[in-house]
């Protein structure tokens, strides 16, 4: 089996406006690409460039993946430890576009196999529920769209700060006197907070029964995580810390984080994701399963990798759903009740609708 050539598309999802710490996003800046082969089998992967936290555009990521089309085109799309050491050789970083070519490869694996992408990735179905996040606001705001998103069925929050701390603590306690304590609530700083805001937030918040913080602080304060982590009292969850394997490594090593967030856009794809969960689950360190704003299709594939991942203990699955206009997505994960829900066909099992992708911008390689 070769590759014949690779159909790249701009998948511009507009979005009512999500703001984090570090920005606000109006559209999901994404890309979907095709791997074709000589045996008629494609391939699908999407990535969401997040360029506040990845460094990448949807334009940046459209034209490196020109080059990565024309690096793989006749080589065999089933040894991925080559293919993706080719694109890594080739550029530094750029994980996100990277992610897409080896979640095609992935899929293309799992269809020439005849099984489920999870069940190639050695797992099987199991329940993942995920939370539903909400973006920064004022606390006012916030709290009235905790009780709407309660009154959905939800029932675990993920809650956006990072920003001022006394009204980022004003934002969780409006938010848990709003719901009650039936739901569980998560937060995520988004690097937002400088350490001793990180300690009195957390110092603050701990009351109002947080299952843990993500990325409390910038990556390059990495070195005071150990300490944050040792004196907060809510846990501390790795995010933006961990890129790839080695980065998990180091972060467990000095004992900074009870918990790591995977996501595909950071990781390159499958193919790390895998050596991080390795690293995690041998140190006893349970994961998240991550994202940015993808679609449904690659949630689909973040779905059949977290129920291969044993280690994978909390789901953040909710990318699609966080501003959506648009659903331009055939197949794919059902939720049922906020339960991602895997489909039954070979491969990743979702793919894009074919009139949303002649309306973008789209070339062939």
């Amino acid at each position: 089996m070769e590759i014949t050539h690779t159909s790249i598309y701009k998948f511009s999802i507009p979005m009512h406006p999500f703001t984090i710490a570090t920005g606000t996003m109006h559209f999901a800046q994404n890309v979907f690409i095709r791997i074709h082969t000589s045996e008629g089998i494609y391939g699908v992967g999407e990535c969401s460039a997040f360029p506040m936290i990845v460094g990448e555009t949807q334009a940046t990521c459209f034209e490196m993946a020109k080059d990565f089309a024309l690096l793989w085109k006749n080589k065999d799309p089933l040894n991925i430890p080559e293919r993706m050491n080719e694109l890594h050789a080739y550029t530094a970083y750029n994980s996100t576009i990277k992610s897409a070519f080896d979640m095609a490869l992935y899929d293309i694996s799992a269809k020439a196999a005849g099984k489920p992408l999870y069940a190639f990735l050695g797992g099987e179905k199991k329940s993942m529920e995920t939370d539903l996040t909400i973006g920064i606001d004022t606390p006012q705001a916030m709290a009235e769209k905790a009780v709407e998103f309660k009154n959905r069925g939800v029932r675990i929050l993920k809650i956006k700060l990072g920003t001022k701390p006394q009204e980022d603590i004003e934002r969780v306690k409006q938010i848990r006197e709003a719901i009650g304590n039936t739901l569980q609530l998560r937060i995520d700083a988004n690097q937002g907070w400088t350490c001793e805001e990180a300690q009195l937030v957390l110092t603050a918040v701990s009351p109002y029964n947080i299952e843990f913080c993500e990325q409390p602080m910038r990556r390059y304060n990495d070195h005071l995580l150990p300490e944050l982590n040792r004196n907060s009292p809510v846990p501390i969850m790795a995010d933006e810390s961990v890129f790839d394997h080695h980065d998990a490594g180091r972060i467990i090593k000095s004992k900074a984080c009870s918990y790591v967030n995977i996501k595909f856009a950071k990781s390159g794809g499958i193919l790390e994701a895998l050596k991080i969960n390795e690293v995690c689950s041998s140190h006893h360190i349970p994961c998240m399963m991550g994202g940015m704003l993808e679609s449904r299709i690659a949630l689909t594939a973040f779905a059949h990798f977290a129920a291969a991942a044993t280690n994978i203990k909390f789901y953040d699955m909710d990318t699609c759903m966080i501003g959506h206009k648009l659903d331009p997505v055939t197949g794919g994960v059902t939720y049922n009740n906020f339960f991602v829900e895997l489909p039954d066909a070979i491969g990743i099992g979702a793919d894009a609708e074919e009139a949303f992708l002649l309306a973008n911008e789209h070339t062939a390689v």
